[in-house]
């Protein structure tokens, strides 16, 4: 017997990076039509151009592959977890070493390629309208960001973290600063430091600066018992950052490094 139809149709937004495999799941998702209506309302290549594409657009399902460019699609996950009305996500890959932790968790679908029509029907009626589980992203792996992400007059902004000088942390916010401009994150700096520990540096309790950005050290010209005696000069922008007492023999190595 078939499944009662949907009120209405789902709104999707398939993306990958290969043409083919987007002209198979427009194949196998007309296949299923009958079965349960649909509007693909946007199509990317990347996480980056998905994100772009779906601005301003209600999307209920997102079929997303996860080996991409620039943005993949676990990164792409992320950040549609964060928006108002965040889609399901199905991910859709070669790569069945991910789907088995995907499966135990009994969540959000996952399927392993090549993709029949049947299981993709099942996957997307089990989805139907239930957001990505956060416990999902906790679990599948995962390297550091390509990208940060910001709620800005009602967008949903993204930030290259190589474009990041520094981040300031700001009461119950973090502030990045790039070359540009500052946008405020819904972040901790602790988790930040952790994630791109590689690419950025503690100067401060609440400061981490971009290690490619920073120029070189100088003298604050505190007095004595002042927390900081040290400030970074940066290459982009024109504002010291504070060194604290503490960090300051944990960067000395690297200040070396810099005037060598």
């Amino acid at each position: 017997m078939n499944a009662p139809a949907l009120a209405s149709p789902l709104l999707l937004l398939i993306c990958d990076d290969e043409a083919p495999a987007l002209a198979r799941l427009r194949d196998l998702l007309a296949d299923i039509a009958l079965e349960l209506p649909h509007v693909i309302v946007a199509e990317a290549d990347s996480g980056l151009r998905a994100l772009a594409a779906i601005e301003g657009l209600r999307v209920d399902v997102a079929l997303v592959d996860i080996r991409m460019p620039k943005m993949d699609g676990i990164e792409l996950a992320a950040h549609l977890s964060r928006l108002e009305y965040p889609p399901a996500v199905i991910f859709v890959t070669a790569y069945d070493a991910y789907a088995v932790q995907a499966f135990e968790l009994n969540a959000v679908d996952y399927l392993v390629k090549p993709v029949r029509a049947l299981r993709l029907l099942e996957a997307l009626r089990k989805v139907h309208r239930h957001p990505l589980p956060s416990a999902l992203l906790a679990q599948l792996p995962q390297g550091a960001r390509s990208h940060l992400s910001c709620h800005e007059r009602g967008r949903l902004l993204l930030i290259a973290v190589a474009e990041i000088v520094y981040f300031r942390a700001d009461l119950k916010y973090v502030t990045a600063r790039t070359g540009d401009r500052e946008f405020l994150l819904d972040e901790s700096l602790t988790h930040l430091e952790q994630e791109f520990g590689a690419q950025f540096i503690r100067l401060h309790r609440g400061v981490l600066a971009a290690r490619e950005a920073i120029a070189g050290f100088e003298k604050s010209g505190a007095g004595d018992d002042a927390e900081t005696q040290w400030q970074a000069i940066l290459r982009d922008v024109p504002e010291r950052l504070p060194v604290s007492r503490r960090q300051w023999p944990l960067l000395k190595s690297f200040a070396r490094r810099l005037s060598s």
